[in-house]
């Protein structure tokens, strides 16, 4: 299939994709799948063409999802009221179970929507093919962890086969599966793997100065100012602190993108403005 045959029509130009196919060919880039905004489907359906696009063009791609809204609507269907410590959500056994479900739910979701589009992709999450080890972030939060190893092989394994792993932000302790915000899973799998680009999708424009304006790049050292004079605040920060630690540690570059906009993640590889801001060391 020709390369013009894949591309969607409101999306980056052909001469643009010819530029940057060669720059990405040999690298792998890691794409996390969040934020509020993402139950829209119309807009899923949109991540799953530009997933379907990468993956025909040849580059290498590795998903991590997350899954917040959906957990909320479970919890609350079942009247379990959450609590939040440093915005990470108190984890006990009962939650765990429903979080681990909806995480896997949409994880299935993701891979069949993705085989509809004769994408072939492998589920990645605690009951199959787990990839994450943990320990507790804390005693007071309960299942939640952090990664403290990635099993690369499985992860190459799949991408050596020209097929898409899509991982759930899940890990294991023993036989204990604990919880993982999304964007701490998908840095450290980035790290782990060496990728050239971490790609955050969001339901924000990207990192705004005081004027609201969009920065296109930024460095680490200028991001953690923005933090200091509160430029960047609240929700944020954590998610500021997994793109430095990620450039810090192997990651060529992160960027943050605006997953409303129609096919962001093709202009952010594909074109020279990119699509959100992007942090380098």
């Amino acid at each position: 299939m020709k390369i013009e045959d894949l591309l969607p029509i409101d999306g980056p130009s052909i001469n643009e994709v010819n530029k940057y196919i060669d720059k990405y060919k040999n690298d792998l880039i890691v794409i996390k799948y969040g934020g509020n905004v993402f139950i829209d489907r119309n807009i899923f359906n949109n991540f799953i063409e530009d997933i379907t696009v990468l993956n025909k063009l040849g580059l290498s791609i590795v998903v991590i999802h997350g899954g917040g809204p959906r957990i909320k609507r479970e919890l609350d269907k079942s009247n379990i009221q959450s609590k939040f410590i440093r915005g990470l959500r108190v984890t006990d056994e009962k939650i765990i179970n429903i979080v681990e479900n909806v995480l896997i739910e949409f994880n299935k979701d993701i891979v069949d929507s993705l085989k509809e589009k004769n994408t072939e992709a492998i589920p990645i999450h605690t009951k199959k093919n787990s990839v994450i080890e943990v320990s507790a972030e804390s005693e007071e939060l309960g299942f939640v962890g952090k990664p403290d190893k990635i099993n690369n092989d499985i992860i190459k394994h799949v991408i050596e086969k020209k097929m898409v792993p899509i991982i759930s932000p899940l890990g294991l302790k023993g036989n204990q599966t604990y919880n993982i915000n999304g964007d701490t899973a998908a840095g450290a799998i980035a790290q782990s793997l060496k990728a050239r680009r971490l790609i955050l999708m969001t339901n924000i424009e990207g990192v705004l100065d005081k004027n609201k304006e969009l920065i296109e790049e930024i460095t680490s050292s200028e991001i953690l100012k923005m933090i200091e004079n509160e430029t960047i605040t609240e929700g944020m920060i954590p998610k500021i602190n997994t793109c430095i630690d990620a450039v810090n540690n192997g990651v060529t570059g992160v960027v943050i993108v605006d997953g409303r906009k129609p096919h962001s993640i093709l202009f952010e590889i594909f074109s020279d403005k990119g699509a959100g801001t992007l942090i380098r060391k």
